[in-house]
């Protein structure tokens, strides 16, 4: 008789069987985030919002925990927010600044759909973007401008630091000087879901207002971020009941969740100066491994605007709903665009934002690396992307009387 419980399938994602190119969608856990989050599922297993000495031990965690989030980001720890992930951290930022201090909410059209969804729900204004995904900065100052003239105050301004798709790096101290100059009165956000395992958090948390984090991004579980809120910015909160979080995000802590998060933020801040060169090089070498087998392979965005793990390309002469299903009969795993919750395969605003033609949209395949990639299932991986694009062309070419 079944237990009911719910068991993983046999086959394990870091299987020599199969290869992982899909760390922007979600990182494998780090074993010393998993060891540092078991003891709060037995042992330690009390509430923090407590008064006994059980609560608070687990309280005496989550501090611990925010400490180090603070180090990482370079924020004080009581600007560390612990959410159920970036979404709940994006919409907090967005709706609850504008709930707070009223205005418009404006961002770039290739933003998250955390951000994105937040800002057409206020009926705000949303920006171009450049060719290689960038906010397009001269669109960004008109808007900013014309809503000015309008007599609309600007409430906040979010700009992701990494687009999850394009792996395009915004400069977001260029960003800071402009909405400073044009709308003085808003807050700057930044999902920065991607980049903790790029770039340095310090580098970039001076900048903006709020910053928003996830765990599983970096290495840490499913169901655990943060939103930075510095300098003491203002905002309405989203959950509201049991004034946890400074009563700034009511709800029981996810306490094991919140140590394994903090744990791997650590280690990736400690090693992403090597991970970054390493995973780099082994991006150079898939995508021009790529481009020399494959005729009609186009890099989506130039190395230089885009972080380390990022090999998204556009395939002339394929659909990628056809490619990605090869690829995973190969043991490839890979993705079309960002993840959403149904897993069907919708164009990308993404790219549609940079001006990419559909005819190689269509083609568009987004290869993500991380830390546990390795040489193997780089060139593993050009040989079964190779093969199968070029059954798709056969199949797909004429046949002769």
């Amino acid at each position: 008789m079944s237990s009911g419980a719910v068991s993983p399938r046999a086959v394990s994602h870091t299987s020599a069987e199969y290869i992982y190119f899909d760390h922007a969608a979600t990182t494998p856990m780090r074993p010393q985030a998993v060891a540092a989050m078991l003891p709060f599922f037995s042992e330690c297993f009390a509430n923090p919002s407590g008064s006994h000495r059980f609560a608070r031990e687990a309280r005496r965690a989550i501090d611990e925990a925010r400490d180090v989030v603070g180090e990482v980001v370079g924020c004080r720890p009581g600007d560390v927010i612990f959410t159920s992930g970036g979404t709940e951290a994006d919409n907090t930022a967005i709706l609850g600044a504008v709930a707070r201090r009223g205005g418009t909410a404006v961002c770039p059209a290739t933003e998250h759909h955390a951000v994105l969804e937040c800002v057409h729900h206020l009926g705000g204004e949303v920006v171009a973007v450049t060719a290689t995904g960038e906010v397009d900065e001269v669109a960004l100052v008109e808007t900013l401008a014309a809503l000015s003239a309008r007599g609309t105050d600007v409430g906040v301004v979010s700009v992701m630091a990494v687009n999850n798709e394009v792996g395009t790096i915004n400069d977001l101290a260029a960003v800071r000087d402009l909405v400073r100059a044009h709308a003085p009165n808003a807050l700057l956000h930044t999902d920065a879901v991607q980049a903790s395992c790029w770039l340095d958090l310090r580098l970039i948390s001076p900048h903006v207002d709020f910053l928003s984090l996830s765990a599983h991004k970096f290495g840490g579980p499913k169901g655990v971020g943060a939103l930075i809120a510095r300098g003491g910015a203002q905002f309405a909160p989203v959950l509201i009941g049991g004034g946890q979080e400074r009563e700034r995000r009511s709800g029981t802590h996810n306490v094991g969740g919140i140590v394994a998060m903090a744990a791997a933020l650590r280690l990736t801040d400690a090693e992403r100066e090597a991970d970054v060169a390493r995973i780099g090089s082994l991006r150079d070498r898939l995508v021009d491994g790529l481009t020399a087998l494959v005729q009609g392979v186009h890099e989506t965005v130039p190395r230089s605007h885009k972080v380390a793990g990022s090999a998204h390309v556009c395939i002339e002469g394929v659909e990628n709903e056809a490619l990605l299903y090869l690829l995973d009969e190969a043991g490839v795993c890979a993705s079309a665009a960002s993840s959403c919750a149904s897993g069907a395969m919708e164009p990308s605003h993404v790219l549609a934002a940079m001006g990419v033609p559909n005819s190689l949209a269509n083609g568009a395949i987004r290869l993500t690396l991380g830390r546990t990639t390795t040489e193997s299932d780089v060139d593993r991986g050009i040989d079964v992307i190779t093969t199968a694009v070029e059954r798709l062309r056969r199949k797909a070419r004429p046949k002769e009387n």
